[in-house]
């Protein structure tokens, strides 16, 4: 059926927007090197990530389609997205955690008005992290500088579906899954000036867990304490997942790359 192969190829391209938002927002995680003090300082960061390109294969139902994908594909069937990152630290110890959720899809009706499709795709990613900061002092201009490296665990959950609906039986494809993972991270920080800073991160889970090969995340970017406790973030990212598994309709699985720019407003209290 050619018009169930375009929206088949719609779906995949859908999900692929999917990872390109949710997942790669992962890479905001800038964070200010302070004057060290005693308790916790803790910091709340809502974040948007905007792939400006995103190239890849996804597979549904054992189908595989390649797609390379802009911008503006992503905002045509974005219909909702919510990111956060928490950050808490008590001297050289601190707790990192991440929240995602993201919708996308669209309805429409084949040629000839018969058969009605809805496209739903959806993600959720949470993870928790142990983080310790191995390096911090000032360097030869005086600035202060801070490395970290963190250890945590993942969960994922991906749903892309396509229901047809007309008048004989219905039919479905795609699905959900769900994993949990390792991850591992690094970044270094270090201060321009009173109100600028530079950040880099590195991270990377999966490791063929749970049929998640590998997923990278590197970026760089600039923090901006344009207020006491409030501070703006941006930069450049690339972020990269190649998943699979097996079920009972066929392979499902998506390899991904992107890249794209980040901004965020962060709150410190």
């Amino acid at each position: 059926m050619r018009h169930t192969s375009l929206i088949f190829r719609y779906l995949v391209c859908v999900g692929w927007l999917l990872a390109a938002i949710s997942h790669a927002a992962n890479a905001q995680s800038l964070a200010r090197s302070e004057e060290d003090e005693g308790g916790w300082r803790h910091s709340i960061t809502p974040y948007l990530f905007l792939p400006l390109r995103t190239t890849g294969t996804s597979t549904i139902d054992g189908t595989s389609v390649d797609f390379d994908l802009n911008l503006s594909e992503v905002l045509d069937v974005l219909q909702g997205a919510a990111s956060v990152r928490y950050e808490g630290w008590n001297g050289d110890f601190g707790i990192i955690s991440e929240v995602y959720y993201v919708k996308l899809g669209g309805d429409g009706t084949l040629p000839g008005g018969r058969v009605d499709v809805d496209v739903d795709v959806r993600q959720t990613f949470a993870n928790v992290q142990g983080a310790y900061r191995f390096a911090n002092g000032v360097n030869a201009s005086g600035q202060r500088y801070a490395a970290d490296a963190a250890i945590g665990v993942q969960w994922n959950r991906i749903k892309q579906e396509i229901d047809f609906a007309g008048p004989g039986p219905g039919m479905t494809l795609g699905g959900t899954e769900e994993w949990l993972e390792p991850m591992i991270a690094l970044r270094y920080i270090t201060e321009i000036n009173d109100k600028w800073s530079f950040a880099s991160r590195a991270e990377l889970s999966g490791f063929g867990v749970n049929g998640d090969d590998l997923q990278y995340l590197v970026l760089a970017g600039f923090d901006w304490k344009g207020w006491e406790n409030t501070s703006l973030r941006f930069g450049y990212q690339f972020y990269g997942i190649d998943f699979s598994t097996d079920r009972s309709d066929g392979e499902f699985a998506y390899d991904v790359d992107q890249n794209g720019i980040y901004a965020a407003v962060a709150f410190h209290f």
